[in-house]
């Protein structure tokens, strides 16, 4: 903050924090700055004394917007300047009004990214968002989708799986700046330049984080033991890369479905990380307390993520802290863990009609999940490994249509191995339906989440 002031900034606007930094920001007013934070993440009841604070997780906020993720609430803060700005005759032909609608497919890409909930307006951002982004007529977005090898319209799960990662990895490896430029870049071949270089960021970020997943794997399954006891996961490590570590985090979280911490531990005995959660337990809640309790230097998030800052010394006392708040919430919460079904359908009736049918009730994502099909009793005919440990895979109905699958990382877990055990034998099989487009021709895939062995034969009840 007195850098910012000593070269001559008046306005600080803060986004996606800010929240509870109450001393930095008490500093920037003292200096003579005026302070607008645009934020998202939860807050006890001291709040930063600032010229305006726009979150809608606030203890004395009533909008009914806290699903809003940082992006949105951005947009919505220029919608309102934009409309005072307006009542104060503003606007003049030399100084037209921006249309503000043009922006939405960044809001779209940042809703999505940031897995906030796509219900209410969110579900709007995304909707209308994803309509600009097919039309291709932003330069960086389309130079994004073309280096990610995007095929066909995009949809929800493309921007959080393919483009989102990939604006990210340059933060993640230490050039923020790139994906910045990228959406601001008018030149097509300067964009397409930029996407390729973030491109092979990713690609380098997906070494570093395999390395660091492997390594947080081993230390989770040592901890939990063969007795698979322990609520909350928490690793920690020299040598991680700050940048990959919610990402390592999610993929613990994932394989034991319990909330999971990553946390590199930097030179000086100070350990930056992230957590992830599972539905029903609130992670950002227990961290915010940790804070007050002392365990933590710095800590804040929402339910489903948070993050960390905390000495290593007090990485013992902090993984007790957690494991002992939260123990009962996991409990319950895992106990739920249960696969709800939306309909039952046959191999032969799975057409890119009824796909598209099925996708009038998106865009899917975080709060409003793709539809789960099963398919009862079909025959897996093939099962093989295909890029980074996933597994396409290839089901046959009685009538002996035929309805190809991938099971995404599943290789080495649970689901992986009892596709594998059950080649060429029947199986019951949950997951979401999907339009594969490879080469200008579009077939069906269903992106397989579980599956079950069918029952040898009735229940005698006795």
């Amino acid at each position: 903050m007195r850098g910012l002031a000593s070269k001559g900034a008046t306005l600080l606007v803060t986004v996606d924090c800010g929240t509870t930094s109450i001393e930095p920001l008490a500093e920037a007013k003292r200096l003579g700055m005026d302070v607008v934070v645009i934020d998202h993440h939860q807050c006890g009841d001291e709040l930063p004394i600032v010229d305006a604070l726009v979150n809608p997780n606030r203890p004395d906020d009533l909008s009914g917007l806290g699903h809003l993720a940082a992006v949105g609430l951005v947009f919505v803060t220029l919608v309102a300047v934009n409309r005072e700005l307006r009542a104060r005759n503003f606007w003049r032909d030399e100084q037209p009004e921006p249309d503000l609608l043009s922006v939405l497919h960044h809001v779209a890409l940042g809703t999505v990214a940031d897995v906030a909930s796509l219900t209410g307006l969110n579900r709007a951002f995304v909707a209308k968002g994803l309509i600009a982004m097919r039309r291709r007529d932003h330069v960086g977005h389309t130079a994004l989708m073309d280096v990610a090898r995007l095929n066909g319209p995009p949809e929800a799960w493309h921007l959080g799986f393919m483009l989102g990662p990939r604006i990210n990895a340059g933060g993640r490896i230490g050039r923020a700046d790139l994906g910045v430029r990228l959406l601001l870049e008018g030149d097509v071949s300067e964009a397409a330049r930029i996407a390729a270089e973030l491109d092979r960021l990713n690609t380098e970020r997906r070494v570093i984080e395999q390395t660091a997943e492997a390594q947080a794997e081993a230390e989770a399954l040592a901890s939990l033991g063969l007795d698979d006891k322990g609520s909350v996961i928490v690793t920690a490590s020299e040598g991680w890369h700050p940048g990959v570590v919610g990402l390592v985090a999610s993929r613990l979280k994932e394989k034991f479905g319990r909330p999971a911490f990553a946390i590199a531990l930097e030179p000086g005995g100070i350990g930056t990380g992230s957590g992830r959660s599972i539905p029903g337990v609130d992670l950002g809640k227990v961290v915010r307390q940790a804070v007050t309790e002392g365990i933590l230097l710095k800590g804040g998030g929402h339910a489903m993520a948070a993050g960390v800052t905390l000495r290593k010394e007090r990485l013992a006392e902090f993984r007790a802290y957690v494991e002992s708040a939260l123990a009962s919430a996991v409990t319950d919460a895992r106990h739920a863990n249960e696969l709800f079904i939306d309909g039952a359908i046959s191999a032969r009736a799975v057409t890119p009609e009824f796909v598209a049918t099925l996708n009038r009730a998106g865009p899917f994502g975080a709060g409003n999940p793709e539809p789960l099909i099963a398919l009862p009793s079909h025959q897996l005919i093939y099962a093989d490994v295909v890029g980074e440990a996933h597994l396409r895979v290839r089901f046959k109905s009685g009538d002996g249509a035929i309805l190809d699958g991938i099971a995404f990382r599943s290789v080495g877990r649970k689901l992986g191995n009892a596709l594998l055990e059950h080649r060429g034998q029947p199986l019951h099989v949950a997951g979401s339906l999907a339009v594969d487009r490879w080469r200008g021709a579009e077939r069906v895939q269903l992106r397989v989440a579980d599956v079950a062995v069918p029952n040898a034969g009735p229940v005698l009840i006795r």
